[in-house]
């Protein structure tokens, strides 16, 4: 939970680093909370049908509302690895890109300050 409301404090930070471990209790509380807002959404029938889609109203609203930390922190977790916020852009191809994209989510952040910054497992308290 904690990682999950510091990277709601930083709501729109796409300068400096994060650990894997911010990004990663990020991404775990995120999902809990889409799929309950999805249970939520059956529950109420609160569901859009635009076209052949379905859409969970409650899923949307969160997922509106968690796009900016969501893509920040994906940034700046890309930074920790010494690698350009822009890399976050190989998700648009198929397949390949998405997978690529998990590596560079998954490896560890470069030891010591780099250009995006201090080494923020260097300054942690948890």
């Amino acid at each position: 939970m904690h990682w999950f409301v510091e990277v709601l404090r930083k709501y729109a930070v796409f300068s400096g680093r994060a650990r894997r471990k911010e990004y990663w209790c990020f991404a775990l509380f995120y999902l809990v909370l889409y799929l309950i807002s999805g249970v939520i959404d059956l529950v109420l029938g609160s569901i859009w049908r635009p076209g052949e889609a379905e859409i969970g109203v409650l899923a949307l609203l969160l997922g509106i509302a968690l796009f900016l930390p969501s893509l920040a922190v994906a940034v700046r977790r890309l930074h920790d690895t010494d690698r350009s916020g822009w890399w976050v852009l190989i998700a648009f191809i198929p397949i390949v890109g998405v997978i690529v994209l998990l590596v560079f989510l998954i490896l560890d952040g470069t030891r010591g300050e780099n250009r995006y910054g201090p080494d923020p497992k260097a300054s942690a308290t948890w």
